[in-house]
């Protein structure tokens, strides 16, 4: 273990098609990993990441085990090159799953099917179209909050990422997202925009998933984590499986507390973060919390190889 490393692990957005390509090439635990995961869902899910269709990518219910398993065969390949191991973890909703497989703490085949079902609830929480998502840039987190507030009007729309000083996600119905994106341009942010997405995560319209979600998590066996993962409801370590079962629940509908997450981290003495994920959202997320704080996307060969200074 070198105390020195964190691994992140990202969530929803980051997968493209042709995602780890190279990295297959180059590790063969990356086929494996993919081969694992598919043979828990019944779906080639390495076929869906090299060749799409890209709308069938992008659904929530095929987009979550597949970027599970490309995150996981990132962290694998990190282990096949020599990569120590870390001294703690975290990931970006989705990514938290990634994090607790990595971490020993979820068996692949259990946590891809988890991660299936999980994206089907979400999909059939909110109709599609009847929910949004928007990135709010240059506005302080109060003030996102209160444009929120003030744009809801007995409507759902609130903070669901907040993913470093002055840049976090509003999540909710439709309409309310749009009242709070006009707020927030009123209020002075240098950019509100929607964005592409197929649900409306981690708000008060994803608690219909709930249920179904307590008694997957329930089903399954965890593990103690060989290492700890930092959590996104509170950016705290869980004591034990019922707390990592209960903090997965509430992540389902409450904000992802990204810049706390990255801020505990370096309070354990970690400098060194390596992204374990197709592209690089978090390392430039790091970059934007912490200017101390070095971030390294370790899903392609250059990356990973620049990561361990070869």
């Amino acid at each position: 273990m070198d105390t020195d490393i964190a691994l992140m692990f990202p969530g929803q957005g980051s997968q493209a098609l042709g995602m780890l390509a190279d990295l297959a090439d180059a590790f063969e635990v990356v086929g494996a990993t993919f081969e694992e995961a598919s043979d828990a869902v019944g779906e080639d899910l390495w076929a869906l990441a090299q060749h799409g269709p890209e709308a069938d990518l992008d659904r929530t219910e095929n987009t979550q085990p597949v970027l599970l398993a490309a995150s996981v065969a990132v962290s694998r390949s990190w282990q096949a090159a020599g990569g120590p191991k870390p001294a703690i973890a975290a990931g970006h909703s989705l990514g938290e799953y990634s994090a607790l497989v990595a971490a020993g703490a979820l068996n692949l085949s259990d946590a891809t099917r988890l991660v299936r079902s999980r994206g089907q609830a979400m999909q059939a929480a909110v109709p599609q179209g009847a929910g949004a998502m928007a990135a709010i840039l240059g506005l302080d987190d109060e003030a996102v909050e209160q444009c929120c507030a003030q744009a809801a009007d007995g409507d759902v729309v609130s903070a669901a990422n907040y993913n470093a000083p002055g840049q976090v996600v509003i999540a909710g119905q439709a309409a309310a997202v749009d009242r709070a994106i006009a707020a927030c341009k009123a209020a002075g942010a240098r950019r509100a925009m929607a964005l592409s997405v197929s649900v409306p995560s981690h708000c008060a319209l994803m608690k219909p998933a709930v249920e179904t979600l307590s008694e997957a998590l329930e089903a399954l066996e965890i593990s103690a984590p060989e290492f700890p993962v930092v959590q996104n409801v509170d950016a705290a370590v869980a004591d034990d499986a019922d707390g990592i079962r209960s903090r997965l629940v509430d992540q389902l509908h409450a904000p992802v507390r990204w810049t706390d997450c990255v801020r505990a981290i370096k309070a354990t003495g970690a400098t060194r973060l390596g992204e374990c994920g197709p592209g690089k959202v978090l390392s430039g997320m790091v970059k934007r919390i912490d200017r101390e704080l070095t971030a390294q996307a370790l899903g392609s060969v250059e990356g990973l190889r620049s990561a361990l200074g070869g």
